[in-house]
């Protein structure tokens, strides 16, 4: 017998995983039609086989190389076009087993909403990530949100085209939620569906109210911080000028505390000017800002 078509897939990225990835496949599975894992591990580490086992419903796609988020994305978008909504998800996100049908209610609802996801949740605090979330009513218009947890209809994705291959890791969802925003569809997140999210390397610095979260990114991301940020500016500024001066004073905060907090604090400020600057002057990226693999981006 032949299989149906799927009409619903979650796209999880891996990248050298750890075990956590068999929970998050699991708690998808039997929310979706089919779950592709997309796994960027080089050849001769431990990879997403090491942990997840591929069955009728379960695919692993290596992609020999680390090819970055946004075309891992899109190669796990495109494995089934015929899926009308595509839930995107990292490999740290084990989801709540209601979220694709509450999300998916939000779409039902609403034809004009392109993309909806979930509120980041820190399960340690008990306590949105971002304390404006509390404030804003259930189901919100925001200017972004993040990659993981995002439901996207395949209507949009049609509309405004792939992820940003040559954004490679960083700002690639706000690049995307940009372009659907522009192409006249709504970026929502719904407060009341809660994905548990960690804060990676980020750290609190300060004493009592005068605290600065820092994310203590790796200096090569910051680099690509810099450039992607200077790009969606000069892109997006005129049509997103409310967006275009959040983010601006967004990425000063992160310079800030780079300059406090991040050591070597000159040379992790550095590189993300010389990204910006890059960003501005379309230079190609340099050599060691780039894994083994990939093109050079233009």
């Amino acid at each position: 017998m032949t299989a149906q078509p799927a009409t619903s897939l979650a796209v999880v990225t891996a990248y050298r995983p750890g075990p956590g990835l068999a929970a998050v496949v699991a708690s998808v599975v039997d929310q979706v039609d089919v779950v592709v894992v997309v796994d960027n591990t080089p050849p001769g580490d431990t990879d997403a086989r090491a942990h997840v086992e591929p069955s009728e419903r379960v695919e692993i796609l290596p992609m020999g190389y680390n090819s970055g988020l946004a075309a891992a994305l899109n190669a796990g978008v495109a494995r089934h076009p015929g899926a009308d909504r595509v839930l995107l998800l990292d490999q740290d996100s084990t989801i709540p087993p209601d979220l694709v049908a509450r999300l998916g209610a939000r779409l039902d609802a609403d034809p004009t909403i392109g993309v909806v996801g979930p509120a980041p949740w820190d399960a340690d605090a008990g306590r949105y990530l971002d304390p404006r979330s509390a404030a804003r009513p259930e189901l919100a218009d925001l200017g972004a949100i993040i990659t993981s947890g995002m439901l996207v209809r395949r209507a949009t994705l049609d509309a405004v085209g792939p992820f940003r291959e040559d954004f490679f890791v960083d700002c690639v969802d706000q690049e995307f939620c940009l372009r659907v925003r522009a192409a006249r569809w709504r970026v929502c997140q719904d407060r009341t569906v809660l994905l548990p999210h960690g804060l990676g390397e980020t750290r609190w610095h300060g004493w009592g109210p005068l605290r600065l979260r820092a994310t203590h990114h790796p200096t090569w991301r910051l680099y690509w911080i810099g450039r992607n940020s200077a790009i969606m500016l000069r892109e997006h500024a005129t049509a997103a000028p409310g967006w275009s001066v959040q983010w601006l004073a967004i990425v000063a905060y992160w310079g800030l505390t780079i300059l406090l907090f991040e050591p070597p604090r000159l040379e992790r400020a550095a590189t993300l000017v010389r990204g910006l600057l890059h960003g501005v002057a379309r230079r190609p990226v340099p050599a060691r800002y780039r894994p083994a693999g990939p093109p050079n981006p233009a």
